[in-house]
């Protein structure tokens, strides 16, 4: 049922990014959806049954939310006359262990506009961030750490 929902869930995803909500298109992300569960079927056999639906549902939902508000932001800064950007590099602290969470916060980072995983350390405690405007990296940590990484520890429960 896990598989299922998660093929549901990378279909609508699909489908929004495309901006085609039409059968075939439907059809198309329900395709896709399963060959990319396919080729990590081992992984996710692994983490099956640590997945809490709802809380999948709710870290989908906050990363539409925060697609939308960052695509505003990006659009609102580069519209600007004097486009005052500071952008720069800085290091994330990761409270998350797995390779497969490490890789999900890495890449919901990198589909936010406005900002794009560099690199994870060696040791897998630090992930290293570029910010479009970075005036604040304080700022920038503490709303990965209380946004996605929270939400990606409450849907992948250890």
């Amino acid at each position: 049922m896990t598989f299922l929902m998660v093929n549901v869930l990378l279909m609508l995803t699909w489908a929004a990014v495309s901006g085609s909500f039409t059968i075939p298109n439907l059809l198309l992300g329900l395709a896709v959806g399963a060959l990319s569960l396919w080729l990590v079927r081992e992984q996710f056999a692994a983490a099956r049954h640590r997945v809490n639906p709802v809380k999948l549902l709710v870290l989908t939902a906050v990363f539409f939310k925060e697609l939308s508000l960052s695509a505003i932001k990006v659009a609102l800064l580069v519209i600007r006359p004097d486009m005052q950007l500071r952008p720069g590099i800085f290091a994330f602290p990761l409270t998350l262990t797995r390779d497969f969470e490490i890789t999900l916060l890495a890449n919901l980072i990198t589909l936010t506009p406005g900002t794009l995983s560099v690199d994870v350390s060696e040791d897998r405690k630090t992930l290293y961030v570029h910010a479009l405007d970075c005036h604040d990296p304080a700022a920038e940590k503490r709303a990965i750490s209380t946004g996605f990484e929270r939400r990606i520890r409450e849907a992948f429960p250890l």
